[in-house]
């Protein structure tokens, strides 16, 4: 853009039958015929794995993103209090080689989680432990820890040499644990809501809806407290070492393995089974979360646990590619660290399971990494399954506690705790601004670009206009991307160096008059010799028509209840793009040789993605005003809305977000009522509740 300003700049020097050859910018791309902005993903087709990284710590700045983004996605950001467990623990039955023993525990007031809990015996000192969590394997009260195949299935897997014996082919999940504990590990086997004894919300309900996006209140993020909080369970045992800690699960619990292996440290080992791909990510609720894959994809979210050991296997499902297609990327992470020889994966030609061929690689892994001494290779011994009554948890001298919530009572106590947390933290604004900071950052997807990654193209100017100013037509878009966004520029003749980003619903069209002409406030801004530069927003002008339009089905995911994860959970809104849109408007301004202040206009609809990109923009804009429209977040009731953002209500809604815009003096016009303290004592913020006039907004911009 550099050469580019010098031309705009030199306008006057020379004629405008010059311009017929105008020099390029700098930094050029030859754009497609039409605007091409495909922004959509999905379960099935999420963002590939394409591990680019120079250096270890390149990639680990990656990683440590991307565990705030999965901490925000499933609603740990700030870390939820780690309230008393009140673990409960009898019932022990005996076993050769091991005991079980029935737990529950309170992962949070009024939400039981509800397990097994396998001992080894003949051992004495500190032992490893294993986290089991189990995947969709039979349905409610008879699945889970309590699914039996089937004599007749069974009998097929022993055929197909898949199983050895009939009990573990007709009670797979037992036999891993029940082999697990006679190498000498303790094992917690713990229930999927809704499964089994953790009866007290239905799998799949109680967390679909808008308010439920906008809170981060999700299925998922439920079931990954629960696996970090059967850590914490897991850790208070006397006897566990807290060195070697792993986790290992199938298909649903493949997921949990690969999430609680991205975000809690404590683990040193893991192995999911038959749900790392570059395919689908995970077909349930439970599995899906807003923003959790924005950008990303399983294969990359389990690399975060690089260079710990992680293994994984796959079946002829959508885990069959995961040899080439996934696996040579996590190893790609690995070799950074010069850890190639601690990561693996097989395929192995058997429909989606966790059948004993998958185990025994699983067992070897384990004993090799967690160091259990067994002589190998290790290969599973017959047991003698637990019945459905000796693993039922409850009974009648340990009844399911009184105090268990539903859904709907659970996520009031959710709210509640989340909002005591967040005005808490509101009395250290910069701690305040820190984590805020992280989550719109991971709600938006995007933040402030470097100019030097804000390229210009498709440039048709500059073009010297009769009174005073050249003005310049293109279209911007980030390195390495094909998103385009349309603008207009405008320079006057003696410009004094400040920029002014007008953010408006008509975007470039909004400048003129009905002659084509600057409009009037435009003519006072160039007047006061500030340039001007005005986008076509994400879905508005030129961009109105661009890429793939999401619709109300993209919630849904095969015959399930629509719920907004499925769409939001791989995708950024139409609200994020739009940020996206101003973020490399202010980045290009300030990066124009002569540029010395950035300042902000939004107006109307468009006000609300230009508060968004200023509280992401750093010191970048001087001053803003901006129009809110008297908007909150609380009113959105289209999952599918232009002002859609998930997160934003846990975040303290619009008043929550604008502490963030602390850098400069920002005017806000038409705001809502409601503002918080720490909004209304930010250094430079001026709020405005009264209907303004523009050309008040305009004057404020102007103001030297």
């Amino acid at each position: 853009m550099r050469n580019q300003l010098i031309a705009l700049l030199a306008i006057s020097t020379i004629s405008a039958a010059s311009l017929a050859a105008d020099p390029k910018p700098s930094r050029v791309f030859d754009p497609p015929a039409t605007v091409n902005d495909e922004r959509l993903h999905d379960v099935d087709h999420p963002v590939m794995f394409d591990p680019h990284y120079a250096d270890k710590a390149q990639w680990a700045q990656r990683a440590h993103d991307l565990r705030e983004q999965v901490l925000v996605a499933e609603g740990m950001w700030p870390e939820p209090e780690h309230t008393p467990l009140n673990a409960v623990i009898h019932g022990k039955v005996e076993r050769d080689g091991y005991t079980v023993e029935k737990v529950f525990f309170e992962s949070m007031p009024g939400h039981y989680v509800s397990g097994s809990l396998y001992r080894p015996t003949g051992k004495t000192g500190k032992l490893p432990a294993v986290l089991c969590p189990h995947g969709h394997w039979g349905n409610g009260p008879t699945g889970g820890r309590m699914y039996d195949a089937g004599e007749k299935a069974a009998e097929n897997a022993i055929k197909t040499g898949a199983e050895k014996t009939i009990e573990g082919g007709r009670y797979p999940l037992q036999a891993r644990c029940a082999m697990l504990a006679r190498m000498g590990c303790i094992v917690f086997h713990y229930d999927m809501v809704g499964y089994a004894d953790d009866q007290g919300i239905a799998h799949r309900t109680g967390f679909t809806d808008i308010e439920g996006v906008l809170r981060l209140q999700s299925f998922m993020g439920l079931q990954t407290w629960n696996s970090r909080r059967a850590l914490d369970f897991v850790c208070s045992l006397p006897d566990v070492d807290t060195a070697r800690l792993a986790c290992t699960g199938a298909s649903g619990g493949g997921t949990q393995t690969i999430l609680l292996s991205a975000i809690d440290d404590r683990l040193a080992v893991s192995f999911p089974a038959v749900m790392v791909s570059e395919a689908m990510q995970g077909g349930c609720i439970c599995e899906n979360a807003p923003l959790l894959r924005v950008g990303t994809n399983n294969a990359e979210l389990i690399s975060c646990f690089a260079p710990k050991p992680l293994a994984m296997t796959s079946a002829n499902d959508w885990t069959a590619e995961i040899e080439t297609k996934g696996f040579p990327e996590i190893r790609d992470i690995y070799k950074l660290y010069g850890a190639a020889d601690d990561v693996a994966a097989w395929h192995r030609s058997f429909p989606h399971n966790y059948n004993q061929v998958s185990r025994e690689l699983m067992y070897n892994w384990m004993n090799k990494y967690l160091k259990l001494g067994q002589a190998e290779p290790v290969t599973e011994k017959p047991f003698v399954p637990c019945t459905a009554a000796e693993l039922s948890v409850y009974d009648a001298d340990h009844p399911r506690p009184a105090d268990s919530l539903d859904a709907a009572a659970l996520r009031k106590k959710m709210t509640a705790a989340s909002d005591a947390q967040m005005a808490a933290l509101e009395k250290s604004p910069e701690e305040y601004r820190k984590v805020v900071g992280v989550a719109l950052r991971v709600m938006v997807g995007d933040q402030l670009p470097s100019p030097a990654d804000v390229l210009v193209g498709d440039s048709r100017g500059p073009k010297v206009l009769g009174d005073g100013f050249a003005m310049e037509k293109g279209t911007i878009r980030r390195r390495n991307s094909t998103w385009e966004t349309p603008y207009v520029a405008m320079v006057p003749t003696a410009w004094n160096g400040t920029v002014v980003a007008w953010i408006h619903p008509d975007g470039k069209a909004s400048l003129f008059d009905e002659q084509g002409r600057p409009q009037s406030l435009v003519r006072k801004i160039l007047d006061a010799k500030a340039a001007v530069i005005a986008p076509d927003l994400f879905r508005t002008g030129e961009s109105a028509a661009a890429g793939k339009r999401p619709s109300a089905d993209t919630t849904k995911y095969e015959n399930q209840t629509p719920y907004g994860g499925f769409y939001y959970g791989y995708n950024r809104g139409i609200l994020a793009c739009r940020t996206s849109d101003v973020l490399s408007t202010i980045a290009l301004a300030k990066g124009w040789e002569g540029t010395r202040l950035v300042r902000l206009a939004g107006f109307g609809e468009a006000g609300l993605p230009a508060l968004l990109a200023e509280a992401l923009s750093g010191q970048a804009v001087e001053r803003a005003s901006i129009d809110l429209s008297h908007f909150t977040f609380a009113s959105v009731h289209d999952v599918m809305g232009n002002e859609m953002l998930p997160g934003a209500l846990k975040y303290g809604d619009v008043w929550g977000l604008v502490p963030l815009c602390s850098a400069g003096h920002t005017e806000l016009w038409n705001s809502p009522a409601g503002a918080t303290d720490l909004a209304r004592k930010t250094p430079g913020i001026a709020i405005h509740e009264e209907n303004a006039e523009l050309s008040a907004m305009v004057q404020k911009l102007i103001e030297q």
